[in-house]
């Protein structure tokens, strides 16, 4: 049965630690799955709503942007999506009676953990300026406060309309709309933070900045190659896309820092022998040092170019531009140089080539390992030359695959909620509303952190998310919302970002992915674009947490009525009251979207055009796929040092905790601890178990410091470090950022060790 939330934080003094797991999956995610989904649902709740996770009638997942094939099992969910979902359709409740026996300052000393834990938000809430604690607030006021803030700045530019990946296709596409008949393009989301540096180098290289690839090449594939992310705790439903590769005889190349359970190998709870046995997953691991990987690549490329009959010169000659560029930079690629950058052998090195030219049909798939360092960029534009050597891309089973972390991030972008639109898409939305779209680029995270600190935007409204705990520099990040005249949030549970706020705030309580969600017009559906550029409906098919919730849709139709008023033409009633409206609308302004609402409403979906993709037609400025040559890049340390990653434990999604413990690396009972490898603690003073503070350094000189972490004596790259976001996002600088993306560098931070 269902169970009460906790009343105090655990203690998390003294985790425990064993040998770190080498299967994932089986029998024990069975397990956890039923103990939180039970804990939060109750056990008839648990089976009414898991059945409908990822069904063709049912809804999305509101974790990750993992696709399904157009055949689902019973069951099709992962252990991690299933707590996503226990925790959005808990019974658990946060009252206005919650918030009157919780100050502000009582809440902003709690944990993440402990405040996701107390259920779903029932009412609109407000902190008037000056008050201690929230207090309920009908939706009629609180779209005034925000007319009357937002009437009130001396320009468009000084509000930040912040999307989290959870956000659907219609209401983000309202949002962007709102924004810009508003009059600003500050449009920053979670992106900005983890595959803006994947959309960047693939744009320049490729024309689009999605990935190239389908379910279905990946179990056509030869080769896959996994570099800098962790599918079993972060995308556990593509284990099984890996699984069945295998079967067919692909092989399987991890590039990672820290060896991980899932790519070891995964135990599939869907089948008898899986659970028992498993499939082994990993043909080679690459355990490279942090940051190493555009050396890497770029070393693969030269020797690609060296070895006879190994181009696919057809494809260079036809679709590619730059090759000799590349040649020539490829040239000056040196073994002792590469070893070093990377931490890996020459033998490992070969190995891999060998692999690499033994495959016919090849895929690179990547994650926030590969994008979150300051030569993020080059380093994926590495990935696609190596790719583009062999004519990988526009072929069955071969292409880059940018694994997304969150459910509808890549389709929130597609809905134009980008700080830097392109011109066609302003004039198209213009076209069809009648309106007059800002021109001049807008801030994306980091610059409206800054834009926030220096006074320079005064209201954020956040659609969804945990702004503050998922960006960087913490105590800078939280003194300037602090500036802020008023915060908004747009939220079903409680997070860090409701108790760091501005001098007044809202709480807006809206429907989730499980939420059933009837209109005026009738019962209603949204729409995700999943990382594959996959669109399908998802349908949500429980009684909403609270009458007093709103939808996504409805909020921003009824803020663009308050603050747009009469003066707006765009029919925000008749889109609240019908998401085919919007749809509609969305038909005439995104390419690829004809037809909307008919394709919408087939069982699995549709798929988005892709030039490179569908026809090799690539969308750059040279109207082909573009080598590029980059110099090589990769950290530099300091005697006494190591580079720490920032990660996630398997009990967390993005900054939702879920619990405490990670599973698969042995850590049980605690989350502020440190994985270091021993030789390197040895070198450093380090014991086992001692404990130490985290102290940043960057050429800023300001002290950054995460206090009393456990180090735990961990098989990671030499030279690397690895502990948990978001309590280590106070060491990440808010200026150490990827190049051209400006993406924080959360992998890539220098830190020395004192004594707790």
């Amino acid at each position: 049965m269902a169970t009460n939330p906790p009343t105090g934080d655990p203690v998390q003094d003294a985790p425990q630690i064993t040998p770190p797991k080498h299967a994932a999956a089986g029998l024990p995610a069975i397990g956890h799955t039923l103990k939180i989904a039970t804990e939060q649902m109750g056990l008839a709740r648990t089976a009414r709503t898991l059945l409908k996770v990822n069904q063709k009638d049912g809804f999305d997942c509101p974790g990750c942007a993992w696709p399904e094939g157009d055949k689902r099992h019973t069951a099709e969910f992962c252990e991690n999506g299933a707590k996503a979902v226990a925790e959005e359709a808990t019974l658990r409740r946060v009252t206005p009676d919650f918030f009157a026996a919780h100050p502000i300052a009582e809440l902003a000393a709690r944990s993440g953990y402990w405040l996701g834990q107390q259920g779903r938000i029932t009412q609109p809430m407000y902190l008037p300026e000056g008050a201690d604690r929230y207090e309920p607030v009908s939706w009629k006021k609180a779209f005034a406060v925000i007319a009357e803030e937002l009437g009130a700045l001396s320009s468009p530019d000084e509000a930040l309309f912040y999307t989290s990946g959870r956000t659907s296709n219609e209401a983000a596409f309202l949002f962007q709309l709102f924004a810009r008949e508003f009059g600003t393009n500050n449009l920053p989301d979670c992106s900005n933070m983890c595959h803006e540096s994947s959309g960047s180098a693939l744009n320049e290289t490729i024309g689009i900045g999605k990935g190239s690839v389908s379910l279905e090449d990946l179990h056509r594939a030869d080769l896959i190659i996994v570099a800098g992310q962790n599918p079993g705790t972060n995308h556990p439903r593509m284990l099984s896309a890996l699984e069945k590769a295998k079967e067919a005889g692909a092989k399987i190349i991890s590039v990672n820092p820290l060896p991980e359970a899932g790519m070891e190998r995964f135990k599939n709870p869907q089948t008898p022998l899986g659970m028992l046995k498993g499939t082994a997953l990993n043909d080679l691991f690459l355990q490279i040092r942090i940051g190493g990987d555009q050396a890497l690549f770029r070393l693969l490329n030269k020797l690609v170019i060296e070895t006879d009959g190994a181009l696919d010169e057809d494809f260079i000659r036809e679709h590619t531009h730059g090759y000799e560029e590349l040649a020539a930079a490829a040239k000056d690629a040196d073994w002792d140089e590469t070893l070093t950058a990377t931490g890996l052998t020459r033998p490992e090195i070969e190995r891999a080539l060998a692999m690499v030219l033994a495959s016919e049909r090849t895929i690179v798939c990547w994650a926030m390992g590969l994008t979150q360092h300051k030569h993020s960029v080059a380093t994926i534009r590495e990935v696609v030359n190596l790719l583009l050597l062999r004519g990988n891309i526009g072929r069955p089973g071969a292409g880059v695959c940018p694994v997304r972390g969150h459910s509808n991030v890549q389709g929130d972008r597609t809905m134009g909620i980008f700080e830097r639109p392109a011109p066609a898409f302003l004039d198209a939305l213009d076209k069809e509303f009648g309106i007059t779209s800002p021109r001049a680029h807008g801030y994306d995270v980091v610059r409206s952190i800054e834009a926030l600190r220096d006074g320079r935007a005064k209201v954020l409204f956040a659609m969804g998310g945990n702004f503050v705990g998922a960006t960087p520099d913490t105590d800078v990040t939280e003194a300037a919302i602090r500036r802020a005249s008023l915060t908004v949030h747009v939220s079903t549970k409680l997070n860090r970002s409701h108790v760091v706020t501005g001098r007044r705030a809202l709480i807006l309580p809206t429907l989730g992915r499980t939420d059933k969600d009837v209109q005026k017009g009738g019962r209603q559906f949204v729409t995700v674009e999943d990382s594959m550029g996959m669109v399908h409906a998802s349908r949500g098919n429980l009684p909403p947490a609270s009458p007093h919730l709103l939808s996504e849709p409805a909020i921003v139709a009824r803020m663009a009525r308050a603050v747009l008023g009469t003066a707006s033409r765009t029919p925000w009633e008749e889109f609240e009251d019908d998401y085919a409206a919007i749809r509609d609308r969305i038909a005439r302004v995104v390419p690829g979207f004809e037809d909307f609402n008919a394709r919408a409403a087939r069982p699995a979906g549709f798929r988005l055009p892709h030039g490179p993709r569908d026809e090799r037609r690539f969308p750059t400025k040279t109207g082909k796929a573009n080598f590029t040559a980059a110099p090589v890049e990769y950290p530099h340390l300091p005697p006494g040092r190591l580079l720490l990653q920032t990660l996630r434990s398997h009990d967390q999604y993005n900054t939702t905790i879920y619990g405490l413990d990670d599973r698969y690396r042995g850590i049980t009972g605690g989350r502020r601890v440190v994985m270091v490898n021993p030789e390197d603690a040895a070198e450093l003073g380090l014991a086992d178990g001692s404990y130490t503070d985290l102290v940043g350094e960057w050429k800023d000189g300001v002290e950054r410091r995460a206090p009393g972490f456990r180090v735990v004596h961990y098989p990671t790259a030499r030279g690397c470090a690895a502990a948990y976001y978001p309590e280590t996002n106070v060491l990440v600088p808010l200026d150490s950022t990827a190049d051209t993306s400006n993406t924080p560098a959360s992998k890539s931070v220098v830190v020395r060790f004192e004594p707790a």
